[in-house]
């Protein structure tokens, strides 16, 4: 069994192999110690690999899908202290790859993508777990998901093999817009991750208020390319100019496999730097960095000796899990001289309070 991919959260991280989930904690504050005890160990019932998992915003339900096609959801706060099944979805025709939470603003929404070229959103009324939306329009597998700031309103990225990235919106009457972002990677798209929401420095001149900048998104693909993407809607662009690439971030020597956008408030304080992980087949985790809009600069953190997975970011901003194809999960955190440091290394024989992972 093999580590694929993990999920960091406030308070917990979770990792993944096979047919099982292990939820893990930390004991005190990252910026304080490291020190991760495993809480509980979930027997999903899948029948194959599980791909991906994910905590809710409030850590209540936990959603994990598999090569066996379903989608299942799991109640996390009950009185035996072990997650409880809740549903199984099985709409999805082949592997689910990912599956992504709205915002709890939102209600109980969840979107799933898959090897069968759909996206699916799920949402619960009144305790039943229904489709909400159901988007057909890839030609090839669908492999990654994410959903923008909330403030921008419900709208969800997905990146396909078939090299263009989707944006799906939920309008006021409650249908949902599609537009696309065509030829974003060739050969195919892996990931895609939103920029945090930002809004614009306020004004000295009285009666003009911040607005919202406008939305970017960063993707990765068969390519090696990481590319940072900039919605041009208020600029006169049309339906299909909509999305411009921003920039083309060149270091990679293989497919990109993740990138992660981390959130703003990540310690700066002399102006905004946007900053930007990825990782590839080459080994590389890279950080790209663009401090006020001066353009982008790369850092290579780490070469693995295999190929990294997926990477995922503390809430503030502070601290980077990588996890990759030699069975490890590791943390970096960036030292006061700039360079990034490994923090804490989780590796094969996790022990867990239930049955053995």
């Amino acid at each position: 069994k093999f580590v694929i991919s993990f999920r960091f959260l406030p308070d917990n991280w979770i990792t993944f192999n096979e047919n099982w989930v292990v939820i893990d904690s930390t004991d005190r504050p990252l910026t304080q110690q490291v020190n991760m005890s495993a809480i509980c160990s979930v027997t999903t019932g899948h029948e194959a690999m599980v791909h991906d998992s994910q905590l809710d915003y409030y850590g209540v339900l936990l959603a994990t899908c598999s090569s066996d096609h379903t989608v299942r959801i799991f109640q996390t706060k009950t009185d035996s202290g072990q997650p409880e099944a809740i549903t199984v979805l099985r709409e999805h025709e082949g592997p689910v790859w990912q599956i992504s939470w709205a915002h709890p603003r939102y209600g109980r929404i969840l979107a799933s993508c898959s090897y069968d070229k759909r996206v699916i959103i799920w949402r619960e009324v009144n305790n039943v777990w229904d489709k909400f939306h159901t988007f057909s329009g890839h030609t090839s597998s669908v492999n990654s998901l994410s959903w923008a700031p909330h403030q921008y309103g419900l709208i969800l990225a997905a990146g396909s093999s078939d090299g263009s990235i989707s944006i799906l919106t939920l309008q006021s009457d409650r249908t949902w817009s599609e537009c696309f972002i065509h030829q974003a990677h060739i050969v195919g798209c892996n990931a895609v991750s939103w920029a945090p929401f930002r809004v614009t420095p306020e004004s000295d001149k009285p009666g003009i208020a911040p607005e919202p900048v406008a939305k970017r998104l960063v993707s990765g693909g068969c390519d090696n390319l990481v590319k940072i993407w900039r919605d041009c809607e208020n600029e006169g662009s049309g339906v299909d100019s909509r999305w411009q690439c921003e920039r083309e971030l060149v270091a990679h020597t293989d497919w990109v496999r993740d990138v992660a956008w981390a959130p703003s408030f990540s310690g700066q304080t002399d102006g905004h730097t946007d900053i930007v992980a990825s990782c590839s087949h080459d080994g590389k985790v890279i950080i790209w960095k663009n401090r006020d809009s001066t353009g982008w600069n790369s850092h290579i953190i780490h070469t693995f000796n295999d190929v990294v997975w997926h990477l995922s970011w503390s809430l503030d901003g502070a601290t980077l899990a990588v996890s990759g194809g030699d069975n490890r999960v590791t943390l970096w955190k960036e030292g006061m001289d700039g360079e990034w440091k490994q923090i804490k290394e989780i590796g094969k024989g996790i022990q867990t309070g239930g049955q053995g992972g």
